[in-house]
């Protein structure tokens, strides 16, 4: 069900060290569809938006987007599945660094999460 999708991302988020601060948006379509959406601003002011459009029938999420930024606003990076890389081994999901754009299997929240704490560990 959407609404249990929706409660383990917010679960996800609650749990998370170094989270300052984060906004959700949702919208259920029906029993197993839905769209959340959200910002995540870390304690050093990088932040965190993403979207993702979920079928919890099927294990791909049909849509998603995470994009980091600095607190200058400037890309660390940004996962996505929008279809125009198709040169990419795991089309469509890529990822975007500042200047190139690499194969990536399909990320969650939580290890994009992971992902960005250790870089804020190593900076």
């Amino acid at each position: 069900m959407i609404a249990v999708y929706f409660s383990q991302i917010e679960n996800v988020l609650q749990t998370f060290p170094n989270i300052r601060t984060y906004t959700l948006q949702t919208k259920v379509y029906n029993a197993t569809q839905g769209y959340i959406s959200g910002r995540i601003i870390f304690d050093n002011g990088w932040y965190l938006d993403f979207t993702e459009v979920k079928d919890t029938d099927v294990s791909p999420k049909l849509k998603y987007r995470y994009q980091c930024m600095n607190e200058e606003q400037v890309l660390i990076f940004r996962y996505d599945n929008a279809p125009h890389h198709k040169e990419i081994r795991t089309f469509p999901h890529h990822k975007h660094g500042l200047h190139q754009v690499e194969d990536s299997p399909e990320p969650t929240l939580y290890k994009v999460l992971l992902e960005i704490a250790d870089m804020q560990r190593h900076q």
